[in-house]
């Protein structure tokens, strides 16, 4: 697996109007083949905006970062991103290790001993 940094950096920093960009995207990236997790991110006090993506594969991440990619992120978000590949040494996935949510708890765990 590798995964993507891909870093916004802000004069001024809207967080609004990047919220409003994820929530606008987030189903572009749903069901996306090759993309195993994608995470929009917000640092207003650092002011920048970095969403982290998670491939499968090298060939699939540099497939979708093309220069054209690039362009249209930069008109989107207003300022051109830095996008940084990264090796994934090991990945902990709690949701699927418990696919019912970690706060449901059994019958027999809430009755006392």
């Amino acid at each position: 697996m590798i995964g993507v940094f891909v870093t916004f950096r802000y004069e001024d920093f809207d967080e609004p109007a990047i919220r409003k960009i994820a929530e606008t995207a987030r189903a572009r990236f749903e069901g996306m083949p090759g993309l195993h997790s994608k995470a929009f991110t917000l640092n207003a006090k650092n002011r920048e905006a970095v969403n982290f993506y998670v491939w499968e594969s090298e060939e699939a991440a540099k497939a979708f970062f093309t220069p054209e990619l690039t362009e249209r992120v930069t008109g989107l978000y207003g300022v051109r991103p830095s996008v940084d590949f990264v090796q994934i040494a090991e990945l902990v996935e709690n949701a699927r290790a418990n696919p019912a949510g970690s706060s449901q708890r059994t019958e027999s765990a809430e009755r006392p001993a």
